[in-house]
């Protein structure tokens, strides 16, 4: 097995890469968990109303904090499917 040296450029390359790498990861979206109410009307193509009244008769799943709606999108996928 041979030796090889590393030069003060190939150091400089693989930080180069390194921090290229990281910022990639940081930058990466990751799908949300739970969704608001604009997000699920934008999703679904639906008026707020038509989701109210999906609410109101529970057949869509949500939980309200703060006065504000959010959506699981496990459980929007799940009630998608059943449609």
């Amino acid at each position: 097995m041979g030796l090889e040296a590393l030069t003060g450029n190939d150091l400089e390359n693989f930080r180069t890469q390194l921090l290229n790498d990281i910022e990639s990861l940081l930058n990466m979206k990751r799908p949300k968990k739970w969704l608001k109410t604009n997000e699920v009307m934008e999703l679904l193509g639906m008026s707020e109303v038509t989701l109210q009244t999906l609410r109101n008769r529970k057949q869509i799943p949500f939980k309200k904090l703060g006065g504000i709606c959010y959506y699981n999108a496990e459980e929007l996928d799940e009630f998608l499917q059943n449609l």
